[in-house]
């Protein structure tokens, strides 16, 4: 009997043991009340209770957490009527505050950023509202999570999936968005014209520039050219006229007939001229031409008397006198 009494007594120290042994979940705290009364908060990993009178109360999730906030048309400032929807991120950081603080977290955090998302957007324009997401995000976040802090929860960020325009909207932004970029390309073709046109007037200027430059250095050049002619004449007529004085009457054949070839050499090359009638014997052209080439021999040997060969007389020029026979 005493044995029996033992084992009994080992069987319920045991059943106690049990019961008071409970397994915490990792991401996972547990509150333990005695008697209703929150007493502690178990971290993850095995704890000890008292059996009949300590008790978990709450298990409160410690990871972050995704919350959808549902779709609701919120009226903006200008009476847009547009529908959103959005997501908020949260954690808890104290267990105890999140069971005891609030009734239903998950319900609070909801009903707490639909509100004060109506609040923001409510007080901006519907372009505002399309073109400014990022500020939305950040003014929801600062309100929610300072709302939040007193029920041991931190608020890490609220997205905004959807903004939804009416359709009427929609279809008049997008003949906004249609008519600006047509401005903006008459804009962009009408600087490329100007663009065109000044380069044109550039280009022409330039090239007038250097035409009157050309100009200026082809007169420079044709001035050039005519005081070197003129010089170069001047030269033969003295070269000539000293000639003369010498009483060389060879110089004067020369001087005549070189105007005579250049005033034939006008004849041949006149449009109008078909037939040209020569006033002269085609012996005494020829007469003339051969005194031209004595004139050039004797200026190459350099005197008459200097050429060994005696060569025959030849006729007389047009210009030259027949000496009588002695």
């Amino acid at each position: 009997m005493p044995l029996i009494i033992a084992g009994l007594l080992v069987i319920l120290v045991l059943l106690y043991l049990m019961l008071g042994m409970k397994v915490v979940r990792q991401g996972y705290q547990y509150t333990i009340e005695r008697f209703g009364k929150f007493t502690a908060v178990a971290k993850p990993g095995l704890t000890f209770i008292v059996p009949l009178f300590d008790q978990v109360g709450r298990k409160v999730n410690m990871m972050e957490q995704v919350l959808d906030i549902p779709g609701q048309e919120i009226i903006t400032k200008d009476n847009a009527m547009v529908a959103v929807d959005g997501v908020v991120f949260f954690q808890v950081l104290d267990a105890a505050k999140a069971a005891y603080e609030v009734s239903d977290l998950y319900l609070a955090i909801m009903q707490l950023a639909t509100t004060n998302l109506r609040t923001v957007m409510g007080s901006m324009d519907l372009d505002e509202t399309l073109s400014k997401r990022d500020e939305i995000n950040t003014r929801l976040l600062m309100v929610v999570d300072h709302a939040t802090e007193s029920w041991g929860v931190k608020i890490t960020r609220v997205e905004l999936k959807d903004i939804r325009p009416p359709a009427d909207i929609v279809n008049a932004m997008t003949r906004q968005m249609k008519a600006e970029r047509e401005k903006r390309a008459t804009i962009l073709e009408s600087e490329a014209a100007r663009q065109n046109a000044i380069n044109r007037a550039e280009g022409q200027k330039q090239s007038q520039i250097l035409e009157a430059e050309g100009r200026r250095e082809s007169a420079f050049r044709d001035a050039e050219a005519r005081e070197r002619a003129a010089e170069a004449e001047a030269a033969a007529t003295k070269a000539v006229s000293d000639a003369i004085e010498g009483g060389s009457v060879q110089a004067i054949n020369y001087f005549i007939a070189q105007k005579y070839v250049e005033a034939i050499g006008k004849f041949a090359t006149s449009p109008n001229a078909k037939t040209i009638l020569f006033p002269v014997e085609a012996t005494q052209l020829m007469g003339t031409l051969g005194g031209i080439g004595e004139l050039a021999r004797e200026a190459i040997v350099g005197s008459p008397s200097a050429s060994p060969v005696v060569k025959p007389r030849p006729r007389p020029g047009p210009f030259e006198a027949e000496e009588p026979a002695a």
